[in-house]
């Protein structure tokens, strides 16, 4: 595959920006060229420090030149399909001219779905499977217990978010939308819903193990007081939220709502919980209901974070928040090579975030997987998703 392969590759997710998150993070792409057959020139319309790490997002794949039928995996990775059924399964086998030298390891990857994490953990135990992804953080600490099974937590900043649209009332208000922060005890989500697999969130998106995490922001907690402080000024004493939730928002969502709705009853904040279909939740509920549960998987960097889900063009800028000094410092940043000012600048968008912000962040959480005791893996996994990064049926091996 050559450079212009990638070049149709860029082009055409470009092409696709509006039913994708990369819109705003692809903006300062100019022009795209070949410079011989092994090497691609990308100008940019402005610095863009972030440029390396853009190009490894998952949207960006190497495919033939004039290729669209993604369902043929026509690619460059590890594995080639074998068979394909959406929803269901995906078998595919090594790729014998795999661009890396000695990977992967395995001969054969097949991956099921199994939405019930109750009948995946039935399949590992009874060794119809050799790894599961989020198992039930309720009942892991007996999955630990078991001979041949093994439980892997790498953390990550792979986040849960309440988001409210702000061209819907109340949630315009920002004093309504304080109210709503202060209620939720973030203390109780962390040992009820997370076991302790992750940490607490501070109302922005940017995680503890990501380069520029702003150490020194205060941890917001929950505070009945402040809470009916900010619901008055608001003028919403005895105002009645609805909170739409369903399991597939996150692994315990439902739960979590409930929790909140318990915690903001103390607050004198008043919460209602419609638990919606799973079925049609990501098309029908969220960015549709004005307020609702939602998961955001991690960025590689901050500016990718930020771009994807808050500047306010962005597509899935899911609160339609605006934020003038934000937007600004946003593509400030996006240039800027001085490291201690690049970091000023993004601690000013966490503290803008957590304040202004239409988006309750409540919870950060580890990526959590169990699996046979004979799988081999590097360590530490790979943090930026899950499954050691995406890679780990090409990085993963099996003990002899």
């Amino acid at each position: 595959m050559d450079a212009n392969d990638i070049i149709y590759s860029l082009n055409h997710h470009r092409k696709e920006e509006s039913k994708s998150p990369a819109k705003s993070m692809l903006a300062p792409i100019k022009e795209i060229k070949a410079d011989g057959k092994h090497a691609v020139i990308i100008e940019t319309e402005g610095g863009y420090a972030d440029m390396p790490a853009l190009m490894s997002d998952y949207h960006l794949q190497i495919v033939p030149d004039g290729d669209t039928a993604w369902q043929d995996c026509m690619g460059t990775g590890p594995f080639i399909k074998k068979d394909f059924e959406p929803g269901i399964r995906f078998l595919s086998v090594r790729n014998p001219n795999y661009w890396k030298e000695g990977l992967p390891h395995f001969d054969e990857v097949e991956s099921i779905g199994m939405h019930d994490r109750a009948t995946r953990t039935t399949a590992l135990q009874s060794g119809k499977i050799d790894v599961m992804n989020d198992p039930d953080l309720k009942t892991v600490h007996l999955l630990k217990k078991l001979p041949g099974i093994q439980v892997i937590r790498t953390p990550s900043s792979r986040h849960f978010t309440i988001p409210m649209i702000t061209n819907i009332e109340p949630y315009n208000n920002n004093d309504a939308r304080l109210a709503l922060k202060y209620a939720i005890d973030r203390e109780e989500l962390f040992k009820k819903i997370l076991r302790g697999y992750g940490s607490l969130g501070n109302d922005h998106p940017i995680g503890p193990i990501m380069q520029y995490y702003n150490s020194e922001l205060p941890q917001r907690k929950y505070d009945p007081d402040k809470a009916k402080f900010h619901l008055k000024k608001a003028g919403l004493e005895g105002h009645e939220f609805k909170l739409h939730t369903a399991d597939f928002a996150y692994p315990g969502a439902v739960d979590a709502a409930l929790l909140i709705q318990q915690s903001a009853a103390k607050a004198g904040v008043k919460i209602k919980v419609a638990r919606e279909p799973n079925d049609g939740y990501w098309s029908e509920v969220w960015r549709k209901k004005p307020w609702s549960m939602c998961s955001w998987s991690p960025r590689a960097t901050e500016d990718m974070m930020f771009s994807v889900a808050y500047a306010e063009d962005a597509v899935w800028n899911d609160t339609h928040w605006k934020d003038g000094r934000f937007n600004q410092l946003l593509k400030d940043a996006r240039k800027e090579l001085n490291d201690s000012k690049r970091r000023d600048m993004y601690w000013e968008m966490q503290k803008i975030t957590r304040d202004k912000g239409a988006t309750v962040v409540h919870l950060f959480t580890d990526h959590v997987i169990a699996a046979t005791s004979k799988l081999k893996f590097e360590e530490p996994m790979a943090g930026n998703f899950e499954m050691d990064g995406q890679r780990g049926f090409e990085k993963w091996w099996f003990s002899s």
